[in-house]
């Protein structure tokens, strides 16, 4: 039986984890644009840093919610990485999203189908946010040969004519972001599409700081014998040499010596046994 702590810590790592396979995730489109022509063909992946079993591409359409693959009652073809959808038709346009077994989902990504005869010129946007800091251009692509005099517009505002039908933007920020779409004198004009911009993922936390060094290992045994060993040795010599000292002043002043030669012999084996200890210890 798991211990209240243990079972909170794995339902805070199981929670963790979830958020980071949610925004992990994003829809691929390929190619990267948001509004298409009748008949064209499309790619929709499900990728990103962390990618879970069971993810399938979903899509909105009149109300309805449909699974890509499933035969007569999805759309598209899975082929097991992609949701594939050849032949693009009107009635293919909706939101369009990854979602997991558990129903967790991604931002969804309008994609828009067009009839030719409709609208000549389509705008290619990415499907995809842009990060700031980055370059995009933005197209007014028309399926025939026709070059007219392009002009783009963001949120009903003039921004300009493009050379080649082409608007580009340098260093994306996010005061770009907002509805953009292109118009000719001829031709009409393109449908609207919103350009999103979304900053960089904030970079890895700095490795933590080093620990304060560790305290200084305290004094071995092996100094405090070493310490005791030389102490043995010293000792006997002083005591000696003060016996000596006396001695010699007992006899120049005619006193009896205060240390009988006994005690003197006894002295001299603690020597011998002290300098076999030492012996003993270098060796």
């Amino acid at each position: 039986m798991k211990t209240p702590s243990v079972s909170l810590l794995l339902g805070v790592s199981v929670l963790l984890l979830s958020g980071l396979t949610v925004s992990a995730v994003s829809l691929n489109v390929s190619p990267n644009r948001l509004q298409f022509f009748e008949g064209e063909s499309v790619s929709l992946r499900c990728e990103g840093q962390v990618v879970s079993d069971g993810q399938t591409v979903k899509r909105t359409r009149g109300g309805q919610t449909e699974d890509c693959g499933p035969a007569g009652s999805g759309f598209g073809r899975f082929d097991g990485f992609s949701c594939i959808i050849s032949g693009l038709s009107v009635s293919d346009s909706g939101g369009y999203w990854c979602e997991d077994r558990d129903g967790q989902r991604r931002d969804e990504v309008s994609i828009s189908v067009f009839l030719k005869d409709d609208h000549p010129f389509i705008l290619e946007i990415p499907a995809l946010p842009v990060m700031t800091g980055s370059d995009v251009t933005l197209r007014c692509r028309s399926d025939s040969n026709n070059r007219p005099t392009v002009f783009f517009y963001k949120d009903g505002v003039l921004l300009g004519s493009g050379p080649d039908g082409e608007l580009p933007l340098s260093k994306v920020q996010q005061s770009h972001e907002g509805l953009y779409w292109c118009s000719t004198d001829l031709y009409g004009s393109s449908p609207q599409s919103r350009l999103r911009v979304r900053a960089p993922p904030p970079p890895p936390p700095p490795p933590p700081p080093p620990s304060s060094p560790p305290p200084p290992p305290p004094a071995s045994s092996v100094s405090v014998l070493r310490l005791f060993c030389h102490l043995v040795v010293f000792c006997p010599y002083c005591i000696c040499s003060l016996l000596l000292v006396s001695i010699c002043c007992s006899r120049k002043t005619g006193n009896k010596p205060a240390v009988s030669m006994e005690t003197i012999h006894h002295l001299e084996e603690y020597e011998d046994i002290t300098a076999d200890v030492i012996n003993e210890y270098y060796l």
